[in-house]
Order: structure tokens, then sequence, then C-alpha cells
């Protein structure tokens, strides 16, 4: 699924209007039906309306719904604000049909001096201000009315995106200036801004309407952005030969591990190995093979003759694929194998946790990492990586798209919705997870799927997306069985076979 920008959906619009056709006027009513419908599905009409509506096109979706409502016998009370004594067109000529209709009553255009209505816990309130063209943050009279709705006991409900919410980059907003919905009811799709956890406090319940704008319009149209579907997750899996044996289904090196954290190593290679790889090689420290042999009884221990830390490379020359980095700590003798086990494979390579952290202490050595390697980061560590802290999640996206197109890498980062950053700029969201994924070694499972997966075969994007997805999956299906309060990351390899018999199934 695509997400637009701002300027997009608005083109999105002018080509469904232009090659439909249909007037402007004409989609704004589809779009109110709908919202009239999903609002209708949830209260009925002894529940008092009341609607603020906005000078522009957002505001004329606010009215529109507010004489659908009044046909249905809902108590309604509107509230058009027209500072600046200019409506858009549509929203003019919906102030119109409420008039002409005579069918509310309660109906104030506000010009210049504004008397709020009592807003009560039995009422519903219609957010109709300012929707996706929004490109600055409130403030005046339009951000105390924001803070006046915000602190009533009124039920709010949001059209297309909550008043103050700029659909991109909320960097520089003022966030008191920001209404705080119970449910959005955003049209056609979501927008960026939706997927940052940040802005979850102003969504509330999210709901996508379909206004059916052009099919061949969303299709010809670029977008950077784009949320993973289950059906193209289907059409990249590969399927397994019949004759196949071990040697022809990937060798994949694990270095992971340090004295007391053993169980890195241990669900990265487990997770690895239930990827359908053929063969897993582990590299950890001396005082762990015997608690690896016995875990991992599949997995091939080559110990480290360092009792307690990773400290020199592996031979490389026959894996097809490597992970490094899930519990090795940050001794200096660590990060200087880090860098030359990297230097020296020349397979794919995932770069996790403390190999993360080890790149992040030095960071000159980035400019040395071989083009296509793929880095798995949650947001702290993205911040060291970077070398400075982010002050929200669209600025971190932002610095991760600008590094994975310097260095043409895939950077994976983690959250709620787990951003993809591919080598040419574009984002790819993850849509299968959960709040109990938030446990420790969820990252290691998801470094041994995709190092799994690369293995197998998987190019590395597709590899990347695979791993995210059926990472998510898993801890969807997890969840179910066990909830998400004792969901562990062990959970998340027990249930991934049954994630890849959905996908291949």
């Amino acid at each position: 699924m695509k997400i637009f920008t701002s300027n997009q959906i608005h083109e999105l619009d002018h080509y469904t209007m232009e090659h439909e056709p249909i007037r402007s006027i004409d989609l704004m009513e589809r779009a109110a039906k709908a919202l009239t419908r999903a609002i209708t599905s949830k209260w009925d009409n002894q529940k008092p309306v009341v609607v603020f509506a906005g000078p522009g096109n957002n505001g004329g979706d606010a009215l529109a719904v507010a004489r659908m409502l009044s046909e249905q016998n809902y108590k309604v009370a509107v509230y058009l604000f027209n500072i600046s004594n200019k409506l858009s067109e549509d929203c003019a000529a919906n102030k119109r049909r409420i008039q002409d209709a005579h069918r509310i009553k309660d109906f104030t255009e506000v010009i210049e001096e504004f008397d709020p209505p009592q807003l009560e816990a039995n009422m519903l309130v219609i957010d109709g201000l300012f929707g996706s063209g929004l490109n600055k943050p409130l403030a005046g009279g339009f951000a105390s009315l924001v803070k006046y709705i915000n602190q009533s006991p009124a039920t709010i409900v949001s059209i297309d995106v909550p008043s103050g919410l700029m659909t991109e980059d909320n960097t520089y907003n003022v966030r008191a200036n920001i209404i705080k919905a119970d449910l959005t009811l955003t049209l056609q799709q979501k927008k960026l801004a939706f997927l940052f956890p940040e802005n979850q406090q102003f969504i509330g319940e999210l709901k996508i309407l379909d206004i059916r704008l052009s099919e061949e319009g969303i299709r010809k149209m670029d977008a950077q952005f784009t949320v993973l579907e289950e059906s193209e997750v289907r059409a990249m899996m590969l399927h397994r030969n019949e004759f196949a044996h071990k040697g022809n289904m990937g060798t994949a090196l694990i270095v992971a591990g340090s004295y007391g954290m053993a169980g890195a190593a241990i669900l990265a290679s487990k997770a690895c190995l239930r990827s359908g790889v053929g063969k897993v090689v582990v590299r950890t420290p001396r005082r762990n093979n015997d608690i690896m042999q016995i875990s991992v009884p599949e997995a091939i221990i080559y110990p480290d003759h360092d009792e307690k830390y990773f400290s020199e490379t592996v031979d490389s020359e026959d894996v097809d694929a490597m992970a490094i980095g899930p519990g090795l700590r940050q001794q200096e003798n660590t990060a200087i194998a880090l860098i030359t086990q990297i230097r020296r494979t020349q397979a794919p390579i995932v770069v996790d946790a403390d190999g993360l952290n080890m790149l992040a202490n030095h960071r000159a050595w980035l400019q040395q990492l071989p083009k296509n390697i793929i880095m798995t980061p949650h947001p702290k560590e993205f911040d060291r990586l970077n070398g400075g802290t982010c002050a929200d999640s669209y600025e971190r996206l932002s610095k991760a798209r600008d590094m994975a197109e310097h260095l043409q890498a895939y950077i994976i980062l983690k959250g709620h919705y787990s951003a993809l950053c591919l080598p040419n700029g574009n984002v790819v969201f993850n849509s299968t997870g959960n709040a109990g994924m938030a446990t420790a070694g969820s990252g290691d499972v998801l470094t041994g799927i995709i190092t799994g997966l690369l293995a197998r075969g998987y190019k590395h994007a597709e590899a990347c997306m695979t791993g995210m997805y059926l990472h998510g999956l898993a801890g969807d299906l997890a969840a179910k069985q066990v909830g998400m309060e004792s969901l562990t990351a062990s959970d998340l390899i027990h249930f991934l076979p049954q994630a890849f018999k959905r996908l291949n199934d």
C-alpha cells in the first residue's frame, strides 16, 4: 500500500476528478457519505453533535457531514470559522446547502468574536478544522480552540487528520495545539505521520475510509513510502526444491554472544535455523560452547580462543550470509575483530545490537562498510550510529534514509511499524507485529531470520521485507496464543513455522 505525501494526495484528488470524471463538490459529497456512514454506525441519533468546520475543504467535508447527520435526525450544532472571510469554493457550496435546507437551526459562522459552546461528556465533536493541507503549526484563536476541545469530556472524531497534525513532518510542531481525537476517519489511505509512535496520542482509533479515488492514478503515482502487504510477501517466498539437500540450502554464520549473553547467540541461531537455512555455524566465546551445544544441537560451534568475548575472526569463505553483533558487548579487541570480520566477509552481512554500538563508537568505520550491508537498529542504536539524538521519528527516519543512500545500505529502523530504508531512498513499513514484541531478544530473532533468508538465497531487499514481515507475523500468532503480556522472544521462534506455513499455503 502506497503512502502519499500531502501534495500527492491533492494530485490524486485532481486526477480522479479529471479521469472519472467527477466534479470536486461531488467527490466531497462521496467522502462525506463515507464519513457519515462511519459515524452513524458507531453512534445513534440520540447523541448530540457539535461540528467545528474550518474555511478549507476539510471544513467543507465537515459541513456536508453535518447536513447528512441532520437528515437522519441527529441534533447538530455547526460552527464555521471564516475568520479571513474567505472560504474554499466547495466549503462555500456546502455552507449554502445547509442554509438552503433549513434543517440545522444551530448554525454559527464565526468571523470575529467566538463564544464557545459548552461541550458535555454525552456529546460528539466532529473536528473538521484543518486537514491534510496544513503546513504550519496552529496559533492564535485556532490553537485556543484546539485546547478548549481537548480539555472537554466530549468524544472527538477527526475528519481525515486531527487538526493541527501535519501529514508528514511534525518535528517543529506545537503538540499542545493538536486535536487529540478519540477516532480519526482518514480518507483513502494512512498518512505518513500516522506511522510514528509520538503521534498516536492524537489519532486515537484509526479507520480508513475508501472514497474510490482513481485506482489508475494510485497505480501510476510513484511513492517513496509504502506499507508492506501480505500479498507482496507471498510473491517473494522461495519454495524448496523436492531434491534439496543441506548443501544447497545455504550456510549462515552467526557471530554472537559474550560470557553471560549466550542467550543472544541461541536466539539468533534458532531463528536462523527456523528460517529454512541448510546449516548454521556459530562463532562465540569458549565459555559459551557447552550451553550452545546443548541449546542448539543443530548448530556447528566454532569457539573463540577468548573465554568471554569475540576476539578473532573466523573463516567466512564458505558461508552464504553472516550476522554479527547480538550480545557481543563492546570490548575494544571485540570491536577490532568485528570490523576485520566485516571486511573479510564477502557474503551478505547483517549487523545488529552491539555490532551497531561498536560502529557508533568508531564512526569512521562506517565508510569502510561494504555496499548492501544490512543494519537493524532500534531508535537509540540509530541515534548513536548517527552521532546525535533525533527530535522525533520523522527526523530519525529522514536521517536513516540519508544514511542508507550514502552508504548504499539497508537500514531497518525497528518499532511498531519497522521501517526499511532502501539504498534508493525509498522506505517500506512493516504491517505486522504488536506491543508484546517489546521484549529482550526480539531483535536477535529478527537478525537470525533475515540472515537465514539471505543464506537461503533471498536478495537483500526481499530478505529484509520477508524477514520483518515473518517476525511480526510470528509475534501476532504468538500473542493470540499466549497474550501480549507473557510473550517472549522464544515464543517468536516457536511460532515462526506457523508464520511460514501461512505465507506458503
